[in-house]
């Protein structure tokens, strides 16, 4: 029955239903009261802005309640845009002080390693009853000795395509593009229709690296050897990247694109401005939710003239990267207790269900589990997130996804390398470059 109205919920309202109840952490139950914190005890958490609204209304509202309830911990949220995280990270790392729990995005949490407090019991003891953790989620939280951060969730990224414009090119679902060629093909007619794809070459912290990552590793180039010491950006492989990209983006590309957000590419489809673009559930979700507001060109409802398919493959194969988020406490929290406590009982079954539920297939879950939820039968042009995260790569290979690979991404080299070229450097040049600082970095 709870499936059923969940399901129901979902479909009427497009914001997620909230299952009742704040419980599910076993050992609370197997003792049967939950542990009482110090009166007063409050937890500063940072996150950053969800896509998906309701799901910060949820942490906010009823499950902020839930945990004083259940905890005796008072919860103060902060959301910020993404792009200013990773900033407010570093300054309460260096500051030795800030909130008691930060959110951070890909393998950020290894460069802050030395300053982060170990959570490996809480991170184990979710893995053990949820079926594991997907590789990405361990690759970029644990550094082959502990956890240095709680596994949060992972973001599916796909290419969210108009159906009707598509369909004028003689291309559906089951037969798209399955190179970068045919990719570029299609394009190149779309674009010359005021249709163009869109894809961010700025340094936006989830649709930059998501779509210039895989495309380099479907080429065949890499960041390092398997050894994660020997830089070896600077192939053959990557400059007949770079040298592709240059001539696909000016065929198929919306040129505008150079200067985009992480929401820049959303804006634009939902301008009809884009045909495709490689982003997260959240363009579809949002059409979904306020149907009136966004329509295609002929009144109808964008919702329904939408599909998603995966990023197209090179010469190497198709790859793709799909954004873990993990949440770290620092160990200028004088104790920690409190917010371990909390992370444990926020990933509970019951609990974690309720924010998985609101998200509506926008996160995928970073343990197993979450890939039989009722949530994917609901809406069919979501169904393929439901897998998506066994397929991911992560930042660094074919290396770990260790410290050096951390600094990599949050540099943006890989993407700039890319922009660079785009912008009128040779090929072969940005690729030197972007060697040049990848050498830097691993050899630091």
């Amino acid at each position: 029955m709870r499936c059923i109205a969940r399901r129901s919920l979902l479909k009427l309202s497009g914001a997620g239903a909230v299952a009742a109840g704040a419980g599910g952490l076993a050992g609370i139950l197997a003792a049967g009261r939950a542990p009482v914190f110090a009166q007063g005890t409050t937890l500063h958490w940072l996150k950053f802005v969800d896509f998906v609204p309701v799901s910060d209304q949820l942490i906010k509202g009823k499950l902020k309640e839930d945990c004083r309830k259940a905890l005796g911990i008072g919860l103060e949220v902060e959301t910020i845009n993404g792009d200013g995280v990773q900033a407010r990270i570093t300054s309460a790392i260096q500051a030795k002080s800030g909130p008691d729990i930060l959110m951070a995005v890909s393998n950020w949490a290894q460069l802050y390693a030395d300053s982060l407090a170990d959570v490996s019991d809480i991170a184990d003891a979710r893995g053990n009853a949820e079926g594991g953790y997907f590789d990405t989620a361990k690759a970029v939280a644990n550094d082959g000795k502990r956890w240095l951060a709680m596994p949060f969730t992972i973001l599916g990224v796909l290419l969210v395509n108009r159906t009707s414009w598509f369909a004028e090119e003689g291309v559906k679902a089951d037969n798209f593009p399955k190179t970068w060629e045919d990719f570029r093909a299609v394009g190149k007619k779309m674009k010359a229709k005021g249709r163009p794809f869109g894809q961010t070459l700025a340094h936006a912290f989830g649709d930059g690296p998501a779509g210039w990552y895989p495309y380099l590793w479907s080429w065949g180039g890499k960041e390092v050897e398997a050894d994660g010491k020997t830089v070896a950006l600077n192939s053959k492989e990557t400059v007949e990247s770079v040298k592709f990209a240059v001539a696909m983006w000016k065929d198929a590309f919306d040129e505008g694109a150079m200067s985009w957000d992480d929401a820049g590419n959303n804006r634009a489809f939902l301008a009809n401005t884009i045909s495709s673009t490689s982003n997260g559930a959240s363009i579809y979700l949002l059409a979904r939710s306020k149907a009136d507001t966004y329509s295609t060109e002929t009144g109808k409802p964008l919702k329904d003239d939408c599909f998603h398919a995966p990023l197209p493959g090179g010469p190497a194969g198709q790859f793709s990267y799909h954004v873990p988020f993990s949440n770290l406490i620092p160990t200028y929290v004088a104790d920690p207790k409190p917010a371990k406590e909390f992370l444990r009982w926020f990933h509970s079954k019951d609990v974690y269900d309720q924010w998985f539920t609101s998200q509506q297939g926008f996160s995928v879950g970073s343990t197993k589990v979450w890939e039989d939820d009722p949530v994917w039968k609901v809406d069919p042009v979501m169904a393929p997130f439901r897998t998506a995260a066994e397929s991911g790569r992560f930042a660094g290979y074919a290396g770990p996804a260790g410290r050096a690979a951390a600094e990599t991404i949050s540099k943006f080299i890989i993407v700039d390398m890319y922009a660079k070229a785009v912008q009128g450097a040779a090929p072969e040049d940005a690729v030197k470059w972007a060697h040049a600082e990848l050498v830097k970095i691993y050899a630091g």
